[in-house]
């Protein structure tokens, strides 16, 4: 009978099933458990499993239900505590915790996007690029008490979160529960994380003198675009290079010196676009210490192509229920965050093993990411009641090459129409709106009438 019925899944959805699969292989109860009990600091384990509130918020993450109250309730196993437990326990969630939890399944799931031969072509051969962009959680509802007073919009935290796009997956996250704490302070948490044979890429925001000589100091690189209060000396004039698309590069050698007079030469990029950015700039500036052999051309198309990367943040609200403006204290906020950016690096795998079949460029250009996560939500609570949790663990007891062959031959029945993506044309001129306060109101009926006749 379950034969029957798995069978009728990977029919009608295969990369439920898939995805599903790969949960089960990295985010098992006992992982997480294990995970959670050798990382918190404060919190510990008492009636409630960290693992049941991973899954209520995956749940809500992941679009299976609006409302952490709502998993709650819709639970199929007694949790055996109060929804107010519950939600005390996700508000205390300490940030190290979570971010541990992104960072630790990030390195369990990079093996099968290579095994699944799903990685992209490097940005620059030579090095592993590392994208650094941040974050801030959007402005949540007035339901705390300390909120209920003011009218302004509370920020529950921000991250940096690093890209890894050769496996297109987010490998570290660095949390902060302040709001207004300026991106550049978190650095100081991001410089341990620099490796030899890096090339970090990073906007005008992360440009700081101290940055800067700590990824140099780990024979590290850079391609950071140049603040404008970034000291800096020039070596020589500018040096015309030639035209990538859309703009003309010139180059010139430049010398920064830190506070206690220590040198660094770089070379510093000029980008002078022939259509301005939406902030009006017309000249881009990027600073790099990358060696002469990689002209700046190419530092050009690298730094532009940062730009397309950086919206798999975007990606992450429009695919799941990232942001909950429900959960106003920060730690819970962003517990949600971190969960969606686990659930992110699914989608990732998921779509490594679809480019092992018909090709990247195929899946790149044409399958939609919204289209799968809606299918991941419509089909969730049918497939759980229907297959039971016994028969999933054997995704976490093969091997990665193992998994990697199952997830491809289920990518291989996967219907690319239904993913197919539908990009909309050029938006049309708003025309001018009339507003008559003796009529506020409009029979679309007699409008459309009037058009007609």
């Amino acid at each position: 009978m379950l034969g029957r019925i798995f069978e009728r899944f990977v029919e009608k959805s295969p990369v439920s099933i898939r995805a599903r699969g790969l949960l089960e292989r990295v985010l098992n109860p006992k992982t997480i458990n294990e995970l959670f009990e050798r990382v918190a600091d404060r919190q510990y384990t008492r009636d409630l499993l960290f693992s049941a509130v991973f899954d209520l918020m995956s749940q809500v993450v992941c679009g299976s239900h609006k409302s952490l109250h709502a998993a709650y309730q819709a639970s199929p196993q007694e949790l055996g505590v109060s929804v107010t437990s519950l939600y005390n326990k996700v508000k205390g969630i300490e940030t190290e915790t979570s971010a541990s939890l992104v960072r630790y399944r990030a390195a369990a799931v990079t093996p099968l996007v290579e095994a699944l031969g799903g990685t992209l072509p490097p940005l620059l051969p030579g090095y592993r690029i590392r994208i650094l962009d941040g974050n801030c959680l959007e402005a949540t509802e007035h339901r705390i008490r300390e909120l209920r007073g003011t009218a302004a919009g509370p920020w529950p935290g921000k991250s940096l979160v690093v890209l890894d796009p050769l496996v297109k997956l987010r490998v570290e996250v660095f949390p902060c529960e302040d709001g207004y704490t300026q991106e550049r302070a978190l650095l100081e948490q991001v410089l341990p994380t620099v490796q030899a044979g890096h090339c970090w890429m990073e906007d005008r925001n992360f440009c700081t003198l101290k940055f800067l000589f700590g990824v140099v100091e780990r024979d590290a690189c850079f391609v950071v675009r140049q603040h404008q209060n970034m000291p800096w000396e020039p070596r020589e004039t500018f040096n015309k290079v030639g035209r990538v698309e859309g703009a003309r590069v010139s180059e010139q050698p430049i010398v920064v010196r830190d506070h206690e007079g220590s040198e660094l030469r770089l070379r510093r990029i000029r980008i002078h676009l022939d259509k301005p950015t939406r902030d009006g700039d017309r000249d881009v500036f990027v600073l790099t210490n990358l060696p002469q052999k990689v002209n700046a051309q190419k530092i050009a198309r690298l730094y532009r192509n940062r730009w397309k990367i950086e919206t798999a943040l975007q990606e992450l609200t429009q695919y799941l229920n990232s942001e909950i403006n429900t959960l106003g204290y920060p730690q819970a906020a962003l517990f949600a965050f971190r969960i969606a950016l686990i659930a992110y690096n699914v989608m990732s795998v998921l779509l490594a093993a679809l480019r092992s079949v018909p090709g990247a460029e195929v899946v790149e250009q044409d399958v939609s990411g919204y289209s799968g996560a809606e299918e991941l939500s419509a089909v969730y609570q049918g497939r759980m009641i229907a297959i039971p949790e016994k028969h999933w663990q054997i995704f976490g007891r093969r091997k990665p090459r193992e998994v990697a062959d199952t997830l491809r031959v289920l990518a291989s029945q996967v219907t690319l129409r239904r993913f197919q993506k539908h990009p909309r044309g050029p938006k049309k001129p708003q025309p001018k709106r009339t507003y008559d306060q003796k009529h506020p109101h409009a029979s679309t009926f007699r409008l459309i009438a009037a058009r007609k006749s």
